[in-house]
């Protein structure tokens, strides 16, 4: 993708990831990753992934501030971004 394709509140994929834009920089963009949520802290017995659907109705997204970290995607990661996952990519 090209920085300019990214929309805050897009939705996007990196590699079998997928991710929603939170914010654009000059050269960056920042996103949550919504496929999957991992709640419950650093104890093993506590700890439980969320789906999307679960974590979206939870309100885990809402935001911000995000309930979920975000991450920085620099010139050399957003190239390997897509709209779409790459199975389904031609």
């Amino acid at each position: 993708m090209q920085h300019s394709e990214f929309k805050i509140g897009g939705d996007f994929w990196s590699g079998d990831r997928q991710w929603r834009c939170t914010d654009i920089g000059t050269r960056t963009i920042v996103a949550i990753r919504i496929d999957r949520v991992e709640v419950g802290g650093d104890a093993p017995d506590r700890r439980r992934v969320l789906g999307r659907a679960e974590a979206e109705a939870a309100g885990w997204f809402n935001g911000p501030p995000y309930a979920v970290a975000e991450s920085v995607f620099n010139e050399n990661d957003i190239e390997g971004c897509s709209p779409e996952p790459e199975e389904t990519r031609e």
